[in-house]
Protein backbone atom coordinates (compact mmCIF):
# COMPACT_ATOMS: atom_id res chain seq x y z
CA UNK A 1 0.00 0.00 0.00
CA UNK A 2 3.00 2.56 0.89
CA UNK A 3 4.38 1.64 -2.58
CA UNK A 4 0.71 2.36 -4.44
CA UNK A 5 0.32 5.57 -3.05
CA UNK A 6 3.85 7.44 -2.44
CA UNK A 7 3.45 9.60 -5.33
CA UNK A 8 0.62 11.24 -4.13
CA UNK A 9 0.86 14.62 -2.60
CA UNK A 10 -0.29 15.70 1.21
CA UNK A 11 -4.11 16.11 1.26
CA UNK A 12 -4.78 13.96 -1.68
CA UNK A 13 -8.32 11.76 -1.41
CA UNK A 14 -7.49 7.66 -2.18
CA UNK A 15 -11.04 5.97 -1.97
CA UNK A 16 -11.19 2.14 -1.75
CA UNK A 17 -13.72 0.45 -3.76
CA UNK A 18 -14.90 -1.94 -1.65
CA UNK A 19 -17.55 -5.31 -1.87
CA UNK A 20 -17.26 -6.35 1.65
CA UNK A 21 -15.57 -9.01 0.78
CA UNK A 22 -12.03 -10.45 2.01
CA UNK A 23 -9.97 -8.45 -0.44
CA UNK A 24 -11.53 -5.48 -0.36
CA UNK A 25 -11.89 -5.64 3.02
CA UNK A 26 -7.97 -6.23 3.74
CA UNK A 27 -7.45 -3.51 0.95
CA UNK A 28 -10.16 -0.86 3.17
CA UNK A 29 -7.70 -1.95 6.50
CA UNK A 30 -4.62 -1.32 4.99
CA UNK A 31 -5.57 2.32 3.18
CA UNK A 32 -7.06 3.36 6.52
CA UNK A 33 -3.70 2.51 7.78
CA UNK A 34 -1.46 4.12 5.84
CA UNK A 35 -3.24 7.04 4.60
CA UNK A 36 -3.27 9.19 7.17
CA UNK A 37 0.82 8.41 7.88
CA UNK A 38 1.09 9.39 4.69
CA UNK A 39 -0.32 12.70 5.02
CA UNK A 40 -3.22 11.48 2.93
CA UNK A 41 -7.35 11.16 3.28
CA UNK A 42 -9.23 7.49 3.18
CA UNK A 43 -12.12 7.37 1.63
CA UNK A 44 -14.20 4.44 0.97
CA UNK A 45 -17.39 3.62 -1.95
CA UNK A 46 -19.24 0.96 -2.11
CA UNK A 47 -21.27 -0.23 -5.56
CA UNK A 48 -25.07 -1.48 -5.27
CA UNK A 49 -25.44 -3.03 -8.07
CA UNK A 50 -28.95 -4.06 -6.77
CA UNK A 51 -28.40 -7.62 -8.50
CA UNK A 52 -29.29 -9.64 -5.32
CA UNK A 53 -32.07 -9.66 -2.55
CA UNK A 54 -30.79 -7.40 0.58
CA UNK A 55 -28.53 -5.93 -1.41
CA UNK A 56 -29.54 -2.27 -0.18
CA UNK A 57 -28.87 -3.47 2.92
CA UNK A 58 -25.85 -5.09 2.47
CA UNK A 59 -24.01 -1.91 0.72
CA UNK A 60 -25.20 -0.17 4.05
CA UNK A 61 -23.33 -2.66 6.22
CA UNK A 62 -20.49 -2.67 4.34
CA UNK A 63 -20.09 1.81 4.29
CA UNK A 64 -20.53 0.82 8.51
CA UNK A 65 -17.90 -1.30 8.51
CA UNK A 66 -15.94 1.62 6.14
CA UNK A 67 -16.87 4.15 8.37
CA UNK A 68 -15.95 2.36 11.10
CA UNK A 69 -12.07 1.75 9.76
CA UNK A 70 -11.92 6.03 10.06
CA UNK A 71 -13.06 6.30 6.61
CA UNK A 72 -14.33 9.74 5.48
CA UNK A 73 -15.76 10.16 3.16
CA UNK A 74 -18.03 6.74 2.71
CA UNK A 75 -20.37 6.48 -0.03
CA UNK A 76 -22.77 4.18 -1.09
CA UNK A 77 -24.14 4.24 -4.50
CA UNK A 78 -26.49 2.65 -6.17
CA UNK A 79 -26.55 2.16 -10.01
CA UNK A 80 -28.74 0.33 -12.50
CA UNK A 81 -27.43 -2.47 -14.79
CA UNK A 82 -28.22 -2.94 -17.99
CA UNK A 83 -28.00 -5.98 -20.28
CA UNK A 84 -25.32 -4.90 -23.48
CA UNK A 85 -23.20 -7.25 -23.85
CA UNK A 86 -24.14 -9.22 -21.05
CA UNK A 87 -25.12 -9.49 -16.88
CA UNK A 88 -21.41 -9.38 -16.25
CA UNK A 89 -20.22 -6.68 -18.84
CA UNK A 90 -23.08 -4.97 -17.84
CA UNK A 91 -22.20 -4.69 -14.26
CA UNK A 92 -18.75 -4.20 -14.89
CA UNK A 93 -19.89 -1.05 -16.87
CA UNK A 94 -22.50 0.34 -14.58
CA UNK A 95 -20.06 -0.03 -11.67
CA UNK A 96 -16.58 1.65 -13.19
CA UNK A 97 -19.18 4.42 -14.40
CA UNK A 98 -20.19 4.61 -10.88
CA UNK A 99 -16.58 4.96 -9.55
CA UNK A 100 -15.14 7.13 -12.24
CA UNK A 101 -18.00 10.00 -11.47
CA UNK A 102 -17.25 9.45 -8.05
CA UNK A 103 -14.05 10.02 -7.68
CA UNK A 104 -14.31 13.00 -10.00
CA UNK A 105 -16.89 14.86 -8.05
CA UNK A 106 -14.73 13.92 -4.84
CA UNK A 107 -11.70 14.88 -6.55
CA UNK A 108 -10.05 11.76 -5.62
CA UNK A 109 -6.62 11.25 -7.00
CA UNK A 110 -6.89 7.60 -6.71
CA UNK A 111 -9.39 4.70 -6.45
CA UNK A 112 -7.86 1.58 -5.50
CA UNK A 113 -9.09 -1.68 -6.20
CA UNK A 114 -8.53 -4.86 -4.28
CA UNK A 115 -8.19 -7.45 -7.14
CA UNK A 116 -5.38 -10.47 -6.42
CA UNK A 117 -3.16 -12.25 -8.27
CA UNK A 118 -5.34 -14.95 -8.01
CA UNK A 119 -7.90 -12.38 -9.75
CA UNK A 120 -5.25 -11.85 -12.20
CA UNK A 121 -4.75 -15.38 -13.01
CA UNK A 122 -8.51 -16.19 -13.74
CA UNK A 123 -9.06 -13.11 -16.23
CA UNK A 124 -5.49 -14.84 -18.03
CA UNK A 125 -7.39 -18.12 -18.56
CA UNK A 126 -10.98 -16.50 -19.00
CA UNK A 127 -9.10 -14.00 -21.72
CA UNK A 128 -7.36 -17.53 -23.44
CA UNK A 129 -10.59 -19.30 -23.02
CA UNK A 130 -12.64 -16.75 -25.35
CA UNK A 131 -10.10 -16.41 -27.49
CA UNK A 132 -10.00 -12.27 -26.60
CA UNK A 133 -6.63 -11.42 -27.64
CA UNK A 134 -3.77 -10.52 -26.56
CA UNK A 135 -5.10 -7.13 -24.44
CA UNK A 136 -6.80 -10.03 -22.64
CA UNK A 137 -3.36 -11.87 -21.83
CA UNK A 138 -2.27 -8.79 -20.58
CA UNK A 139 -4.29 -9.22 -18.02
CA UNK A 140 -5.33 -6.18 -15.51
CA UNK A 141 -2.83 -3.31 -15.22
CA UNK A 142 -1.76 -2.36 -12.19
CA UNK A 143 -2.73 1.29 -13.01
CA UNK A 144 -4.94 2.80 -15.26
CA UNK A 145 -5.90 6.56 -14.73
CA UNK A 146 -7.70 7.28 -11.46
CA UNK A 147 -7.98 3.04 -10.75
CA UNK A 148 -4.86 1.76 -9.26
CA UNK A 149 -4.62 -2.06 -7.92
CA UNK A 150 -1.92 -2.31 -5.54
CA UNK A 151 -2.87 -6.07 -4.17
CA UNK A 152 -2.07 -7.61 -7.57
CA UNK A 153 1.14 -9.55 -6.70
CA UNK A 154 -0.67 -11.49 -3.45
CA UNK A 155 -2.74 -14.38 -3.60
CA UNK A 156 -5.85 -14.50 -1.64
CA UNK A 157 -5.40 -16.27 1.13
CA UNK A 158 -3.09 -13.03 2.25
CA UNK A 159 -6.38 -11.44 1.87
CA UNK A 160 -8.25 -13.60 4.05
CA UNK A 161 -5.65 -13.59 6.98
CA UNK A 162 -5.30 -9.68 7.00
CA UNK A 163 -9.07 -10.34 7.87
CA UNK A 164 -8.93 -12.50 10.23
CA UNK A 165 -5.58 -11.38 11.98
CA UNK A 166 -7.85 -7.52 12.48
CA UNK A 167 -10.95 -9.11 13.79
CA UNK A 168 -12.70 -8.11 10.09
CA UNK A 169 -15.71 -10.29 8.81
CA UNK A 170 -15.50 -10.54 5.15
CA UNK A 171 -19.09 -11.08 2.93
CA UNK A 172 -19.00 -13.96 1.00
CA UNK A 173 -21.11 -13.35 -2.49
CA UNK A 174 -22.80 -16.34 -3.41
CA UNK A 175 -22.33 -15.80 -7.16
CA UNK A 176 -18.60 -16.18 -6.39
CA UNK A 177 -19.28 -20.16 -6.28
CA UNK A 178 -22.16 -20.11 -8.26
CA UNK A 179 -21.11 -22.88 -11.45
CA UNK A 180 -23.76 -20.51 -13.74
CA UNK A 181 -20.91 -18.43 -13.71
CA UNK A 182 -17.68 -19.20 -15.77
CA UNK A 183 -15.07 -17.16 -13.41
CA UNK A 184 -16.82 -19.54 -10.44
CA UNK A 185 -16.12 -22.78 -12.58
CA UNK A 186 -12.60 -21.27 -13.35
CA UNK A 187 -11.84 -20.35 -9.80
CA UNK A 188 -13.14 -23.91 -8.04
CA UNK A 189 -12.19 -26.14 -10.72
CA UNK A 190 -10.38 -25.53 -14.22
CA UNK A 191 -7.40 -24.01 -12.32
CA UNK A 192 -7.07 -26.73 -9.30
CA UNK A 193 -7.16 -29.11 -12.43
CA UNK A 194 -4.13 -27.59 -13.81
CA UNK A 195 -2.40 -27.67 -10.94
CA UNK A 196 -3.87 -31.46 -9.91
CA UNK A 197 -1.82 -31.91 -13.53
CA UNK A 198 0.41 -29.03 -13.86
CA UNK A 199 1.89 -28.73 -10.02
CA UNK A 200 1.61 -25.55 -8.07
CA UNK A 201 2.48 -21.88 -9.41
CA UNK A 202 -0.01 -21.92 -12.38
CA UNK A 203 -1.47 -18.97 -10.98
CA UNK A 204 1.98 -17.73 -10.64
CA UNK A 205 2.61 -18.48 -13.91
CA UNK A 206 -0.73 -16.80 -15.60
CA UNK A 207 0.69 -13.35 -13.72
CA UNK A 208 3.77 -13.55 -14.66
CA UNK A 209 2.40 -13.95 -18.53
CA UNK A 210 0.15 -11.40 -18.14
CA UNK A 211 3.07 -8.85 -16.44
CA UNK A 212 5.32 -9.59 -19.65
CA UNK A 213 2.46 -8.82 -22.16
CA UNK A 214 1.68 -5.85 -20.29
CA UNK A 215 4.75 -3.56 -21.89
CA UNK A 216 4.20 -4.89 -25.13
CA UNK A 217 0.24 -4.41 -25.10
CA UNK A 218 1.46 -0.93 -23.81
CA UNK A 219 3.54 -0.03 -26.86
CA UNK A 220 1.01 -1.03 -29.11
CA UNK A 221 -1.86 0.61 -27.83
CA UNK A 222 0.05 4.07 -28.02
CA UNK A 223 1.26 3.32 -31.19
CA UNK A 224 -2.54 2.39 -32.38
CA UNK A 225 -3.85 5.94 -30.62
CA UNK A 226 -2.12 8.04 -32.89
CA UNK A 227 -2.81 6.30 -35.69
CA UNK A 228 -6.97 7.36 -34.39
CA UNK A 229 -7.08 11.10 -36.68
CA UNK A 230 -9.65 13.10 -33.74
CA UNK A 231 -13.31 11.75 -33.98
CA UNK A 232 -13.54 11.42 -37.87
CA UNK A 233 -14.23 7.95 -39.53
CA UNK A 234 -11.81 4.97 -40.35
CA UNK A 235 -10.52 5.57 -43.58
CA UNK A 236 -10.26 1.74 -45.07
CA UNK A 237 -7.11 3.08 -47.59
CA UNK A 238 -5.31 3.95 -44.04
CA UNK A 239 -6.41 1.10 -42.18
CA UNK A 240 -5.26 -1.17 -44.91
CA UNK A 241 -1.50 -0.03 -44.67
CA UNK A 242 -0.98 -1.03 -41.32
CA UNK A 243 0.46 -3.97 -39.73
CA UNK A 244 -2.54 -6.38 -38.44
CA UNK A 245 -0.92 -5.36 -35.03
CA UNK A 246 -2.14 -1.91 -35.24
CA UNK A 247 -5.05 -2.01 -37.26
CA UNK A 248 -6.80 -4.78 -34.93
CA UNK A 249 -6.22 -2.33 -32.15
CA UNK A 250 -7.49 0.45 -34.19
CA UNK A 251 -10.71 -0.99 -34.84
CA UNK A 252 -11.39 -2.24 -31.29
CA UNK A 253 -11.00 1.10 -29.79
CA UNK A 254 -13.50 2.75 -32.31
CA UNK A 255 -16.23 -0.33 -31.59
CA UNK A 256 -15.87 0.63 -27.90
CA UNK A 257 -15.84 4.26 -28.35
CA UNK A 258 -18.83 3.73 -30.44
CA UNK A 259 -20.87 1.93 -27.76
CA UNK A 260 -19.52 -2.16 -27.59
CA UNK A 261 -19.18 -2.85 -23.84
CA UNK A 262 -14.49 -3.64 -23.69
CA UNK A 263 -15.32 -7.09 -21.43
CA UNK A 264 -18.00 -8.35 -24.24
CA UNK A 265 -16.19 -7.84 -27.25
CA UNK A 266 -13.69 -10.93 -28.64
CA UNK A 267 -10.67 -11.19 -30.85
CA UNK A 268 -13.65 -13.02 -33.11
CA UNK A 269 -15.90 -9.59 -33.10
CA UNK A 270 -12.62 -7.93 -34.31
CA UNK A 271 -11.44 -10.06 -36.68
CA UNK A 272 -15.18 -9.53 -38.66
CA UNK A 273 -14.01 -6.24 -38.18
CA UNK A 274 -10.89 -6.43 -40.16
CA UNK A 275 -12.88 -8.31 -42.76
CA UNK A 276 -14.32 -4.94 -44.02
CA UNK A 277 -10.28 -3.65 -44.82
CA UNK A 278 -9.07 -7.24 -45.69
CA UNK A 279 -11.02 -9.25 -47.28
CA UNK A 280 -14.46 -7.25 -48.63
CA UNK A 281 -16.28 -8.98 -50.79
CA UNK A 282 -19.64 -6.72 -50.74
CA UNK A 283 -20.42 -7.32 -46.64
CA UNK A 284 -23.92 -5.50 -45.68
CA UNK A 285 -22.62 -5.06 -42.13
CA UNK A 286 -21.37 -6.49 -38.59
CA UNK A 287 -23.77 -6.65 -35.50
CA UNK A 288 -21.41 -5.98 -32.57
CA UNK A 289 -22.41 -6.16 -28.72
CA UNK A 290 -24.39 -3.40 -27.23
CA UNK A 291 -26.65 -2.84 -30.11
CA UNK A 292 -23.55 -1.59 -32.66
CA UNK A 293 -23.39 -2.26 -36.05
CA UNK A 294 -20.26 -1.49 -38.13
CA UNK A 295 -20.66 -1.19 -42.25
CA UNK A 296 -18.26 -0.43 -44.81
CA UNK A 297 -19.36 2.67 -46.63
CA UNK A 298 -18.08 5.14 -49.02
CA UNK A 299 -14.39 4.06 -48.39
CA UNK A 300 -14.83 4.01 -44.51
CA UNK A 301 -15.58 2.10 -41.81
CA UNK A 302 -18.58 3.11 -40.19
CA UNK A 303 -20.20 2.36 -36.22
CA UNK A 304 -23.81 3.27 -35.15
CA UNK A 305 -26.48 2.08 -33.32
CA UNK A 306 -27.75 -1.48 -35.02
CA UNK A 307 -31.41 -0.43 -37.25
CA UNK A 308 -33.56 -2.41 -38.63
CA UNK A 309 -32.51 -5.67 -39.72
CA UNK A 310 -32.20 -5.00 -43.20
CA UNK A 311 -30.20 -1.70 -43.35
CA UNK A 312 -26.92 -1.03 -42.61
CA UNK A 313 -25.68 2.31 -40.55
CA UNK A 314 -26.78 5.39 -41.90
CA UNK A 315 -24.15 7.20 -41.11
CA UNK A 316 -20.44 7.18 -39.19
CA UNK A 317 -20.72 7.43 -35.76
CA UNK A 318 -16.88 7.79 -34.37
CA UNK A 319 -15.37 9.15 -31.66
CA UNK A 320 -11.76 9.44 -30.63
CA UNK A 321 -11.52 7.99 -27.25
CA UNK A 322 -8.98 6.57 -25.66
CA UNK A 323 -9.10 3.31 -24.12
CA UNK A 324 -12.09 2.56 -22.32
CA UNK A 325 -11.00 -0.95 -21.64
CA UNK A 326 -10.91 -1.56 -17.54
CA UNK A 327 -10.91 -5.48 -17.14
CA UNK A 328 -12.23 -6.18 -14.19
CA UNK A 329 -12.24 -9.42 -12.09
CA UNK A 330 -15.61 -9.47 -11.44
CA UNK A 331 -16.95 -12.85 -9.69
CA UNK A 332 -19.90 -12.51 -12.24
CA UNK A 333 -18.67 -14.10 -15.35
CA UNK A 334 -21.55 -15.37 -17.30
CA UNK A 335 -20.36 -18.83 -19.03
CA UNK A 336 -18.30 -18.51 -22.40
CA UNK A 337 -21.25 -18.26 -25.35
CA UNK A 338 -20.55 -19.79 -28.56
CA UNK A 339 -21.72 -16.37 -30.16
CA UNK A 340 -22.54 -18.13 -33.36
CA UNK A 341 -26.13 -18.85 -34.29
CA UNK A 342 -27.97 -21.92 -34.66
CA UNK A 343 -27.12 -22.75 -37.79
CA UNK A 344 -23.28 -22.24 -36.74
CA UNK A 345 -21.94 -19.50 -39.31
CA UNK A 346 -22.37 -16.28 -37.30
CA UNK A 347 -25.89 -15.48 -36.56
CA UNK A 348 -24.76 -13.49 -33.48
CA UNK A 349 -21.83 -10.87 -34.77
CA UNK A 350 -22.30 -10.97 -38.58
CA UNK A 351 -24.39 -10.88 -41.03
CA UNK A 352 -28.08 -9.97 -40.07
CA UNK A 353 -29.94 -12.43 -42.86
CA UNK A 354 -31.53 -14.97 -41.20
CA UNK A 355 -29.89 -17.73 -40.85
CA UNK A 356 -27.38 -16.53 -43.82
CA UNK A 357 -23.52 -16.54 -43.97
CA UNK A 358 -21.78 -12.51 -43.03
CA UNK A 359 -20.40 -12.81 -46.37
CA UNK A 360 -23.29 -12.52 -48.50
CA UNK A 361 -23.01 -9.60 -50.97
CA UNK A 362 -25.02 -6.60 -51.28
CA UNK A 363 -24.79 -4.78 -54.39
CA UNK A 364 -23.46 -1.47 -53.63
CA UNK A 365 -23.07 -1.68 -49.93
CA UNK A 366 -19.84 0.10 -50.45
CA UNK A 367 -21.00 3.28 -51.49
Amino acid sequence: MRGCVGDLGAGALVLTACSGGADSLALAAAVAFVAPRRGLRAGGVTVDHGLQPGSAERAAAVAAELTRLGMDPVLSVPVAVGSAGGPEAAARAARYRALATVAADTRAAAVLLGHTLDDQAETVLLGLARGSGPRSLAGMPASRGVFRRPLLGLRRPVTRAACADQGLRPWEDPHNRDRRFARARVRHEALPALEAALGPGVAEALARTAAQLHADAEFLESISAGCRAGSGPLAVASLSGLPAAIRTRVLRDAAIAAGCPPGALTARHVGWLEELITGYRGQRWIDLPGGVRAARRGGEVCFAAAQSEHRPPAACAHSAAGDASLDDASPMEAPVRDERGADGRGGHGIGAQRGADHRGTAAGADR
